[in-house]
């Protein structure tokens, strides 16, 4: 399978041109994405499998883990085909109990920007989002000294794209008053739609989101609606749920996660359904 034959064709970050279906590492990591995976061959095998159906954009974290799926992501590919382009996030830690507390001062970011392209293998990060806001979600904060950090990075050549996630749509704002975005990663799917006029302002400027828990997260979207269309088209709620997304608008870049290859060839192959004019009515209920 060519990545032409991915669902969604493709989407340009900046100059990087990565397919709309790209794969979300985060799954590999241990149980609440602590710790190592409990099938190392697996994960690996995940991650080359989808570099073989022909997905070019690969979201990772330092934070996974710590470090666990930056290093898996080397391990199976490193040296990377000159088509694959990782991204990354940065302006969170782990602690021992598996929260997330944030790590934005500029000697953090610092830190974990040369934690990623150690842990990755690489000189220049593609693509680094900045990691805003708390579990709970976005939080309205001042973003000033953290991304300007990011961007003097960017500015020596160590990172070449930048972006937000878990961010409102003033930080945003803020942040492309510092520096030019290729994306925002947020959490949005067919129940959460908070970002709705986010998303459209961000296709007029030739902007992708890329939106986190797409099929809802640790607990999986569940919606008669949602169960309807999906036996009619005698597929999944999930293979929906995905298609949906990227029906919704051309910049929205996919990024389901799994531990399994065989789940994601699912994942690809339902993203490829055909919804109806009839479906998307249904489906466009659940979250008004």
């Amino acid at each position: 399978m060519s990545s032409l034959s991915l669902p969604g064709g493709t989407w340009k970050l900046g100059d990087l041109t990565v397919t709309r279906f790209g794969y979300g590492a985060m799954q590999l990591a241990g149980p609440w994405v602590m710790g190592p995976p409990a099938d190392h061959d697996g994960a690996l095998a995940v991650l080359r499998e989808a570099v073989e159906l022909g997905v070019t954009h690969i979201d990772t974290s330092g934070a996974y883990g710590p470090r666990v799926t930056n290093e898996l992501i080397r391990e199976a590919l490193h040296p990377y085909p000159q088509s694959l382009h990782i991204a990354t996030k940065v302006g969170a830690t782990r602690d021992e109990q598996g929260g997330w507390p944030p790590a934005r001062r500029p000697d953090q970011l610092r830190r974990a920007v040369d934690e990623n392209l150690e842990a990755l293998g690489l000189e220049t990060l593609d693509l680094v989002n900045l990691r805003l806001g708390n579990a709970e979600g976005p939080q309205p904060e001042s973003i000033t000294e953290a991304f300007e950090t990011l961007a003097d990075l960017q500015r020596q050549g160590v990172i070449r794209h930048l972006g937000v996630s878990n961010a409102t749509a003033d930080q945003v704002a803020e942040a492309q008053s510092i520096a030019p975005i290729v994306c925002v990663q947020n959490m949005y799917n067919l129940a959460h739609r908070h970002d709705e006029a986010l998303i459209d302002r961000l296709a007029a400027e030739n902007i992708a989101y890329v939106p986190f828990f797409p099929l809802g997260g640790f607990t999986p979207l569940q919606s008669d609606a949602l169960s309807s269309v999906a036996a009619r088209l005698q597929s999944t709620p999930m293979a929906v749920a995905v298609a949906w997304l990227l029906r919704r608008s051309p910049n929205v870049l996919l990024i389901p996660g799994t531990s399994k290859t065989a789940h994601l060839r699912e994942n690809i192959s339902g993203a490829g359904l055909s919804l109806s004019g009839e479906d998307v009515a249904e489906l466009d209920q659940i979250g008004r």
